[in-house]
């Protein structure tokens, strides 16, 4: 067993909570801490610096908490609540009390992990309707969202390399491990030609306002069907990663469909994406954009090999997945590169 720090063990006790709860399940990601308490979700950030995103201080932990709950209301409205302070009175820690603040939460309404797309894909529950909900949904909410001159500067072909180049070289290390070294070689190679061959294609992307302050991180475990379709969890860390191509957002959930072994669903996602949105130029992207995101997946889940705070059993399970990830990456890759 990993011994978790201080705040970590308060919060896994009901007395912590204004509420009480009677049971409480504490899940966690490469940056956060996330205690299910039944009626109420808390978020706590990890004081970490991944490159990518910088949560080492309070102040930078408390600013992007209500970054977080902003920018999810535009597709979860009623889930995210509030930023809380969690305080040390000197002889507890406990959330919404009153004393030192000593770390903040996001707090959520509790949504039912069961109507959750990757759960429901397990059990063979997701239908062609569904799918086809959330493309409308979604189509709904990239036509409303922000775009503008700095938004759509993240289209340029220097910020698609800077994304990629990123990739490649924080799982350097991990080749070997979770990527062999012909993989990494192929996708890399890919993914630079495609990128030379279709700078027209890029722009065009630019000019038709195709750029857009996206939700960013679309996979499965981030749709709910429940009281109509929430799609939570978007990133707040980075624009960088939020402002893309539509056609890059819809590429992630389409991809995860298909790791989900529904090549179907994901088809269907896309063509429904396409007839509500008018964008059919998006296909000449999509594998490329697949591909991109498969890899960012395999990345992530290799990061946790790194985190001393997840336990063994745990990483031995995450190595499987991310080499599943990269397995889906370069399988978008045409035979002939």
């Amino acid at each position: 067993m990993v011994e978790q720090p201080p705040l970590v063990q308060a919060l896994l006790t009901p007395a912590a909570y204004p509420h009480h709860p009677e049971k409480i399940e504490m899940v966690q990601t490469q940056m956060s801490f996330i205690f299910l308490t039944g009626d109420y979700v808390y978020k706590v950030k990890k004081p970490v610096d991944l490159g990518y995103l910088d949560y080492t201080t309070l102040e930078k932990r408390k600013h992007f908490c209500h970054q977080e709950v902003i920018l999810n209301r535009r597709l979860c409205p009623d889930v995210y609540l509030d930023v809380v302070p969690i305080i040390d009175d000197k002889c507890d820690i406990s959330v919404e009390g009153m004393g030192e603040t000593i770390e903040y939460a996001v707090k959520m309404r509790q949504l039912p992990q069961e109507r959750t797309m990757d759960h429901l894909l397990k059990n063979n529950q997701v239908t062609r309707e569904m799918v086809e909900q959330v493309a409308q949904r979604l189509a709904s909410f990239h036509q409303e969202a922000e775009t503008n001159e700095m938004i759509a500067s993240y289209g340029d072909l220097n910020i698609l390399a800077t994304n990629t180049e990123e990739n490649f070289t924080q799982t350097e290390k991990y080749i070997g491990v979770t990527i062999s070294p012909g993989k990494y070689d192929v996708i890399k190679s890919y993914t630079e030609a495609f990128l030379k061959e279709n700078t027209a294609l890029f722009r065009q992307r630019m000019r038709d306002d195709r750029i857009r302050d996206c939700h960013g991180d679309l996979h499965a475990a981030h749709v709910c069907f429940t009281n109509g379709i929430c799609i939570f969890d978007c990133i707040e860390f980075n624009e960088r990663f939020r402002f893309s191509d539509v056609a890059n957002e819809v590429a992630f959930l389409a991809m995860d469909l298909d790791y989900h072994g529904r090549t179907d669903l994901s088809r269907h996602f896309v063509e429904s994406y396409m007839e509500a949105s008018g964008d059919q130029e998006m296909m000449k992207l999509l594998d490329y954009y697949k591909c991109y995101r498969a890899y960012v997946r395999g990345k992530v889940e290799s990061f946790k090999l790194d985190d001393p705070l997840i336990p063994a059993e745990e990483k031995a399970r995450v190595k499987d997945i991310a080499r599943r990830y990269f397995d889906l990456a370069q399988s978008y890759i045409p035979k002939d590169n």
